[in-house]
């Protein structure tokens, strides 16, 4: 009996329990709005995907294979034990053919995540675009993903497509680590393509500044930002407006230099309706009652109005001679004395002290005789012999040609 009322004790017991328990779960919840809802908390993190989530593995094998250039081939064998380590991890099994040049990717029946194969896929992608190895493996995490551009197409000049390929480098790669720190990605510029690996909000980023770039549009607007954008991410009241009014707005300035015409001709207003036809010669005729006139009478009016003509010509050139012995003649402007001189007169004005200094050294330089040297006077003694001898020699041939006449 001591056991039955010990069993019915203790339902009674646990029944009590239960409504207490339902008088505590009774009390009003909080209420949650839909921006907790949506937010996402700091540091949270999707669940990781294990062996566990899928013990029995995939139904079919799957494969995937990419060539790569004979310059790689030489650091592809160094680094392929490390690749199929990392690989053989998540039960996946990578091939390097030499020969063909091509590496391949395959599941197997160890594989658990589906996914893996296209990450193992990005991986061989990357080391086919001289990415090395330690940055390319990064990819098999899961909140990292690839992207490779391809920026081959999007110029067409061969010398522009390296001038603008070389701004994404900059000076000694300065704007490629800035892209880098920004976007938290790492970024590889090889050939006709543009590697990228890091979290999909950076690829984006990525993405945008390459193909801006190679449209003529500068990285430096780019990066400016972007580091505006990560000092207003810290700010937690500005989290939820909108950052338009902080972001800088560049214009283009790309003007057209084309020379402007001086008369621009303006443009009419568009109408649907055709323009009036114009007036023939027979719609004059009739408007002036020309048509029903006789071939008489309208060479009677064609010689009556050239008639006309040639009169009021003719008057108007007669007045015209009339009217010029009326006009007066040009009058010439009278110079009019003034009191005052002007500037100009009083500069003229000459300053008699001044002129009478300059006369007497005129007339000093004039009396002022030079004296000779020795070696002038020496000159001037030998010319004067010279000529007296010549005067001489002339005049005793004179003398003898007039007494060779005489005899």
């Amino acid at each position: 009996m001591a056991d039955d009322k010990s069993n019915m004790a203790a339902p009674m017991k646990t029944g009590k329990k239960s409504k207490k328990a339902n008088k505590v779960d009774s009390k009003p919840e909080e209420t949650k709005t839909d921006e907790d809802l949506f937010t996402v908390p700091e540091g949270w993190k999707p669940a990781p995907f294990t062996k566990e989530d899928n013990p029995r593995g995939l139904l079919e094998e799957s494969l995937f294979a990419t060539l790569f250039p004979k310059y790689r081939e030489k650091y592809l064998q160094e680094c392929w034990p490390l690749v199929n380590s990392s690989l053989r991890d998540h039960g996946i099994k990578a091939t390097l053919d030499v020969v063909e040049g091509s590496m391949t990717v395959k599941t197997t029946r160890k594989t658990w995540d589906p996914y893996i194969i296209i990450k193992s896929r990005d991986l061989i992608k990357l080391l086919a675009r001289s990415v090395p190895f330690e940055q390319a493996v990064r990819v098999l995490q899961d909140d990292i993903s690839c992207d490779i551009i391809k920026i081959g197409t999007l110029v067409r000049n061969k010398e522009r497509f390296v001038k603008r390929r070389q701004r994404l480098l900059g000076p000694n790669g300065c704007t490629l680590k800035a892209i880098e720190l920004l976007t938290q990605c790492y970024v590889m510029v090889q050939g006709h393509t543009v590697a990228a690996l890091g979290p999909h909000t950076g690829l984006r980023q990525v993405r945008k500044i390459v193909t801006e770039t190679m449209n003529n549009v500068h990285p430096i607007y780019n990066i400016k930002m972007l580091m505006i954008k990560k000092e207003l991410a810290g700010n937690e009241k500005l989290r939820g407006e909108s950052w338009d009014r902080f972001l800088p707005k560049f214009k283009s300035k790309n003007l057209s230099k084309r020379k402007q015409p001086k008369k621009k001709t303006v443009k009419k207003t568009y109408t649907p309706f055709p323009p009036p036809q114009p007036e023939t010669k027979v719609d004059k005729e009739l408007a002036s009652g020309e048509y029903f006139l006789k071939e008489n009478e309208r060479l009677r009016k064609k010689i009556q109005d050239k008639k006309s003509k040639q009169t009021q010509e003719t008057d108007t050139k007669r007045q015209e001679k009339r009217n010029k012995s009326f006009i007066p003649p040009p009058e010439k402007p009278q110079n009019i004395k003034t009191t005052e001189a002007s500037p100009a007169a009083q500069k003229s004005t000459v300053d008699l002290a001044t002129l009478k200094k300059k006369v007497a050294k005129a007339q000093k330089r004039k009396n002022f005789t030079k004296i000779p040297t020795s070696t002038e006077t020496a000159q001037k003694d030998g010319n004067q012999r010279k000529r007296r001898s010549n005067t001489d020699a002339a005049q005793e041939n004179t003398k003898q040609s007039k007494k060779s006449r005489n005899a």
